[in-house]
């Protein structure tokens, strides 16, 4: 791979990795535990951030994405690159719209049970993390 798209590839996937760690496992969890804090307006709140997250991690996966194409990878930049993109894909396309349905029904002031698309998004935040260390670690090593 060229020098200046691994440099591309390598921030790109630190800053995502930044940013997953400081929202989904930082701000997320954290902001339930200020005082006051309701659950619809810790869910209002959670939807206003992850709407702006998501759309910089898709340019984020963009970014290296086209980089990629510019810098003819090897497979182990590749394959953590398309393990980051695919893991968004599925969160967004499938796992977000399921949590935005619960949290509609909490905000209607609904009494809903608890979900496990929560905890499946859990699980795909804590691969993506290691998809993107690696993917990370790889560029800068390339």
């Amino acid at each position: 791979m060229n020098a200046p798209s691994a440099a591309v590839v390598a921030a790109a996937a630190f800053v995502w990795l930044g940013m997953v760690l400081a929202i989904s496992f930082l701000e997320a969890p954290l902001k339930f535990r200020a005082p006051g804090m309701t659950v619809p307006l810790g869910l209002g709140i959670g939807r206003v951030v992850f709407r702006a997250f998501n759309k910089i991690e898709a340019l984020l996966a963009a970014t290296v994405l086209v980089a990629l194409a510019i810098g003819a990878p090897r497979w182990q930049i590749t394959a953590p690159a398309a393990a980051s993109a695919l893991l968004l894909a599925v969160q967004l396309a499938a796992i977000r719209p399921a949590l935005n349905r619960r949290s509609d029904r909490v905000l209607a002031g609904e009494d809903v049970p608890r979900s496990r698309a929560h905890l499946v998004y859990v699980a795909f935040e804590v691969a993506k993390a290691a998809a993107l260390l690696t993917l990370g670690l790889s560029a800068v090593s390339a």
